[in-house]
């Protein structure tokens, strides 16, 4: 073997030729790497999304339960059929105290009906017994005794109810001893105070 056949191991560095683009196609490095870096961004903020929109339907829903239940559930628990009997109740019962009396228990008579009574109307009626009632029932010996037939609710609300009553009352006095007997009807306004119907005005109809 002569000096010529002998082959040398060629270096890749030195014999293979550095690979050029091809002509006319350009690789834009700078393009995938924006593209990496704006990807975490977009997924840092892709990702709170769904968990802040739940969150905000979340509260959204509770607002709109505690609404309904305060403007539309309690108001109706407060207007039921029970609320209706209680102020039908305190309406009849207050109108019974009201208009019956006797000339020997005035004072107990007038304190029981005062005690079913509220606002200017129980200002009025303590004046008008005072002043006019309690002298003729006294002088006349006028004893009258009312009793309520028929009660129904014609408004009812949480804090305030009108009911319409309708009243049989017998009344006897000195100059009358015969019972003399008379029916009424009459609009009984009431205010919830303190958790108790109380009557605020008396409308004869």
């Amino acid at each position: 073997m002569t000096d010529d056949d002998k082959i040398e191991p060629k270096m890749a560095d030195e014999t293979t030729p550095d690979v050029e683009p091809t002509a006319g196609v350009e690789i834009d490095k700078s393009a995938d790497a924006k593209d990496a870096e704006r990807s975490p961004r977009r997924n840092l903020r892709s990702v709170p999304v769904i968990p802040v929109v739940l969150v905000l339907a979340l509260l959204a829903a509770g607002g709109l339960f505690a609404w309904l239940y305060f403007s539309q559930y309690r108001p109706d628990q407060t207007t039921d059929g029970a609320a209706a009997q209680s102020a039908v109740d305190a309406a009849r019962n207050g109108t019974v105290a009201m208009l019956s009396y006797k000339p020997d228990t005035l004072d107990q008579d007038f304190a029981a009906a005062k005690s079913h009574l509220t606002g200017d109307f129980l200002n009025y009626y303590d004046t008008f017994t005072k002043q006019v009632v309690r002298p003729a029932a006294r002088d006349k010996a006028v004893t009258t005794t009312a009793q309520v037939v028929g009660a129904a609710a014609t408004e009812l609300h949480p804090k305030s109810a009108v009911v319409l009553v309708f009243v049989n009352q017998v009344t006897t006095s000195k100059e009358r001893p015969d019972p003399s007997a008379a029916a009424s009807s009459v609009l009984v306004s009431l205010a919830k105070v303190q958790g108790t119907w109380l009557i605020n005005k008396f409308d004869p109809v």
